[in-house]
């Protein structure tokens, strides 16, 4: 703790109007380098990308990019700079009225309060002797008072008590005036660039640890009034009340928490996230854990399709490196499209450059796909990465056998059904076309959150593809109606055949007795013959183990409840391409598992969630229910 160098009159006379005005300078130039850095991007790029080809053109862009960082990274600098001085403003200005309120409290009783903080009282009471009235004396916060401690037969001055705790909310102020003094200067000190006109990642790095600084002293001033346990109906009413110097502090201070603000507006979302990324890249940056690894090369390669520009053009509304990592990539704006779509992946998915390349890759085919069918009606298609999917861990089998249970998809259900009452909120249609989509785990995700009180916000059909099941024994369990429940199940997709619980259990323990028998038969003809009747006794008894719970299960029942393709269910099943037998020379062991929503795999299927998405399910080519 530093010691106080301030007196009470420097505190006083301190002027916040004036740290609140250079604040508002470094603002400006926060505000006309973010203005360049859209110029670049929004009509310099997509000029050059449009109308010019060849080796100078692609050299251009490439500058053109980084001169756009650049600016990126003075707006981000000056906003913590804006922040920083209006935040020392703010808890000066704390200070300088709790002492205001003492020196009011002193004149109003006629004490002194001396330049050292010590506060005279005058006489008074009356002595219990002589009935004299009690001499005066000097309180000071860090001695003792100008009164000799009672001894019984003497009251004390009752003015004693009062000077003292003016004495000590003077001292406190002051103090406290100082401690922050000392913490904004060192901040201050630190808020600097390297000398240069280029912004190398190395100073994303040290961006990223400003602007923790920065948060971390803000914290009173600006992250207290976010409202995290809002509705995203609150939320979105909070952000339109601000000014739009509070939206601009915000913004730089804390991109992440308002980028990943269910209720925020798509476009504040994507502008906070996007400079966001820079300071995670920069905080991943020069991390040899495979974890940092992982995040860093899919942040890379969004970043890179950011920068890339698409149509539809991309909007980044949620990322974060928290758990498996956290990204919510939109093709179309979801606040002004009318049909609105979000896809939760399943097994396996993490923030990792796959990710990145094809889950982004499936939204964006459906985007396209939907435009096709309802051109007069515009399409936001998304991927919701905002949930820890279950992961395969071949280091630790047993544990992977996480996919088998239901904790993750329960709280990933409630996160999706928060965050699609922020799509709802901010929606500038009357009544939007909304469309939940799960594919594996990920339907096992959107079936608990259909099942959910209040069902999925807005959600006017739900697709289930590649499904294990929701944990529904039928549709009619989802919320939206039988109806408008439709699912996609490839036959040569075994993930959609899954054993039931009750077959699985006796699989393994057949197929444990059977190898432990056949073991023990086999051994009296040598060690290779113990080899041969234990896996034989393994495959018997597993065999024996399933077929005989099965005959107590119903045909329907997959792992997650009743398949969501079998008439038990009730569901409309639409048509898709078998896909490649497991194991089928030339392609992956589970392929037919990952081609739904591909039109260059399985076109059938990716026009069919296209037209469900579109709003025309009355068109989708259908199939027999198992």
């Amino acid at each position: 703790m530093p010691t106080p160098t301030l007196t009470w009159a420097q505190l006083r006379d301190v002027k916040c109007a004036e740290l609140e005005g250079a604040a508002d300078g470094w603002g400006k130039s926060s505000n006309r380098a973010d203005a360049a850095r859209d110029r670049i991007e929004q009509q310099l790029l997509t000029g050059l990308r449009d109308t010019q080809e060849g080796e100078a053109a692609q050299a251009a862009v490439a500058r053109l990019r980084q001169l756009g960082r650049n600016f990126q990274y003075v707006y981000t600098e000056c906003g913590l700079l804006r922040t920083t001085l209006n935040s020392l403003a703010h808890e000066m200005r704390t200070q300088q009225r709790a002492l205001t309120e003492a020196l009011e409290d002193a004149a109003a009783l006629k004490f002194t309060v001396h330049a050292n903080g010590s506060v005279t009282y005058p006489a008074g009471g009356e002595g219990l002797v002589d009935g004299a009235p009690l001499r005066g004396g000097t309180a000071s916060s860090s001695g003792t008072s100008g009164l000799m401690p009672p001894s019984g037969l003497i009251a004390p001055n009752p003015h004693a008590a009062k000077a003292q705790d003016i004495a000590d909310r003077v001292c406190g102020a002051v103090r406290a005036a100082a401690e922050i003094d000392w913490r904004y200067a060192g901040i201050l000190r630190r808020l600097k660039a390297e000398e240069g006109l280029k912004v190398p990642a190395s100073t994303w790095k040290d961006a990223a640890g400003d602007a923790a600084e920065v948060r971390d002293a803000a914290g009173a001033y600006l992250k207290d009034a976010i409202p995290h346990d809002a509705s995203p109906e609150a939320r979105r009413d909070w952000w339109a009340g601000l000014t739009q110097e509070q939206r601009e502090e915000y913004l730089a201070v804390y991109p992440d928490q308002i980028g990943n603000l269910d209720g925020i507006p798509a476009l504040v979302r994507d502008a906070a996230n996007r400079d966001n990324l820079q300071l995670l890249i920069g905080k991943l940056e020069g991390r040899d854990d495979e974890k940092s690894m992982t995040q860093l090369a899919g942040l890379r390669e969004i970043d890179r399709q950011l920068g890339a520009g698409s149509q539809p053009p991309m909007f980044l509304l949620g990322i974060g490196d928290e758990g498996n990592g956290r990204a919510i990539v939109s093709f179309g704006n979801p606040d002004t499209a009318k049909n609105v779509a979000a896809y939760v992946p399943g097994l396996g998915t993490s923030l990792d450059r796959d990710f990145a390349e094809n889950d982004l890759k499936r939204a964006r085919d459906t985007a396209i796909g939907a435009a096709e069918m309802s051109p007069d009606s515009p399409t936001a298609s998304m991927v919701w990465l905002g949930y820890d999917a279950p992961q395969i861990d071949f280091n630790d089998v047993a544990g992977s056998f996480d996919v088998a249970g239901e904790g993750a998809a329960r709280l990933g259900a409630s996160r999706y059904n928060e965050f699609m009452a922020g799509l709802s909120a901010t929606n500038e249609h009357e009544d939007p076309h909304m469309t939940a989509i799960g594919h594996s785990y990920g339907s096992l995700t959107v079936g608990l959150a259909a099942r959910e009180r209040g069902a999925i916000p807005g959600a006017d059909d739900i697709i289930l593809v590649g499904s294990p099941g929701t944990g529904a024994r039928s549709a009619d369990e989802l919320g939206v109606g039988r109806e408008h429940v439709f699912v996609g199940a490839a036959e040569n997709d075994p993930v959609t055949e899954l054993p039931n619980s009750r077959e699985a259990s006796g699989l393994g323990s057949g197929a444990a007795g059977g190898a432990s028998a056949g073991f023990v038969l086999g051994a009296s003809l040598g060690p290779a013959g113990a080899v041969v009747g234990g896996a034989v006794g393994g495959a018997a008894g597993g065999a024996a183990g399933y077929f005989a719970q099965g005959a107590q299960s119903r045909e329907s029942d997959v792992w997650f409840g009743t398949d969501p393709a079998h008439q038990d269910f009730g569901a409309s099943r639409f048509r898709v391409s078998d896909g490649p037998e497991p194991l089928q020379r030339g392609h992956g062991l589970v392929e037919a598992h990952s081609n739904y929503f591909n039109p260059a795999k399985d076109q059938m299927s990716a026009d069919n969630i296209s037209r469900i998405v579109a709003g025309k399910s009355g068109e989708i080519v259908r199939g027999r229910n198992r």
